[in-house]
């Protein structure tokens, strides 16, 4: 990164890119960037001296601009992007710009169809109680720093903490010297053909890992068989973990298996593992993952979660009957994507059965165009008493309305949190 000063973002309010221009900025750097729409995110860049710039023009790339990172979720189309290749710019992917940050150092990649996010916290939680402060980039805002970049420091320097995502092979930009795979399930059918295909790119993953490198898993997930199988050596069983695990602030069994993994990696490093349960007993969670948003003004219990994945939603589900028996819970769901729920459609409807009311947003387009032949009106139909609310402003209603005796969860990978703002 010595060859480029000053670089732009297109797409800089998603939360991985929003975390590399921080780096970038850590390291010196001049960092600008655009994106379609004002949020939390951009103007928490405005306020660290990122200049963020709201919708897209070629005019948003200074002259003395000499690399151009982007999302995957922009089109091809994208003027800044246009203008890049018109100036014959250094230009790469989110992913290939993660590779080459973390290229030089000892990389610890969390992988996984689920739990990265919470994983990484975990691990990075666990090594800091420790005394190692390695370089971390995380899908969401870390509970007390707020943010989603950590600079390394010290000896420290030389190890990079981050998320590693399957979505179209582009975890396989990095060299992982510990790799973590959390668990192998179906998504991203509208890359991937099927859970055979995932499986490959996991394995093609996996034989990055170098001959001194390690690979966390669960033995016991039939999906990440075949790694354990080629690479028996390498391997920790993150089940040999579990009755390690501290009691923890974040509820479900979901997350006592994300914690194992992060002693699985605190043991590979070495770490005292008195210190790393204690920063895994202090460890509050993160950003829009079971997180706690207050109460409604009828004294409702409000929860907020990512989940997007019919297993991430049963986890969740869990976790708030575990800590919560006998209260009734109400889902605010936002589906996510038009092809992930057409592919996991018996999978929502299975699951958003075992809630006790049910109001579903518009699905969350993204990158995809519309797709008339799947809606949340098609899901509603399958569950019983659901509810399809046509916007923002009409769930917002709904929500205020709901009694103390009920629990809240707005859930979604897309924007839904915003009901409760």
């Amino acid at each position: 990164m010595a060859d480029y000063s000053r670089v732009h973002f297109i797409g800089i309010g998603g939360i991985g890119m929003s975390a590399l221009a921080r780096l970038m900025k850590s390291r010196d750097k001049i960092v600008t960037g655009s994106d379609v729409s004002q949020s939390a995110i951009t103007k928490s860049l405005n306020k660290e001296g990122i200049a963020v710039s709201i919708g897209h023009s070629e005019k948003n790339l200074a002259d003395d601009v000499d690399c151009v990172v982007y999302t995957l979720a922009i089109s091809s189309d994208n003027p800044e992007l246009l203008k890049a290749g018109e100036k014959n710019l250094s230009v790469f992917t989110y992913a290939g710009m993660l590779g080459l940050v973390s290229g030089d150092s000892k990389t610890i990649a969390v992988s996984g169809t689920h739990g990265k996010t919470t994983t990484t916290a975990m691990i990075n939680s666990a090594l800091r109680a420790a005394g190692i402060k390695p370089n971390v980039i995380v899908g969401s805002l870390l509970s007390g720093d707020e943010t989603n970049f950590l600079p390394g420091e010290g000896e420290s320097k030389k190890i990079f903490l981050t998320e590693a995502c399957e979505y179209k092979k582009s975890f396989l930009n990095l060299k992982p010297s510990i790799l973590v795979i959390t668990n192998i399930e179906e998504d991203h059918l509208d890359f991937y053909r099927d859970l055979a295909d995932i499986k490959g790119a996991f394995m093609e993953m996996a034989d990055k890992v170098p001959a001194r490198g390690k690979i966390v898993c669960d033995f016991n997930d039939a999906n990440v068989e075949e790694i354990v199988k080629k690479y028996e050596k390498k391997c920790l069983n993150t089940r040999d973990f579990l009755s390690a695990v501290p009691e923890l602030k974040v509820p479900g069994e979901h997350n006592r298996r994300n914690a194992a993994c992060a002693l699985a990696v605190a043991k590979i490093l070495k770490v005292d593992l008195k210190k790393a349960q204690r920063g895994l007993a202090n460890f509050c969670g993160t950003w829009r993952r079971l997180e706690p948003r207050g109460k409604n003004k009828r004294g409702a219990i409000i929860y907020d979660d990512y989940g997007h994945h019919p297993t991430e939603i049963t986890a969740s589900l869990e976790a708030l009957r575990q800590k919560y028996p006998g209260k009734k819970i109400v889902v605010f769901f936002q589906p996510h994507l038009y092809s992930r729920t057409k592919t996991l459609f018996g999978g929502f409807v299975a699951v958003l059965k075992k809630f006790d009311k049910v109001y579903l947003l518009p699905i969350y387009a993204a990158r995809e165009p519309n797709d008339p032949s799947i809606s949340s009106e098609k899901i509603a139909g399958r569950v019983p008493g659901a509810e399809v609310l046509e916007n923002f402003d009409t769930a917002r209603k709904k929500l205020a309305e709901i009694e103390k005796d009920r629990l809240i969860l707005t859930l979604g990978a897309g924007d839904v949190y915003l009901i409760l703002e």
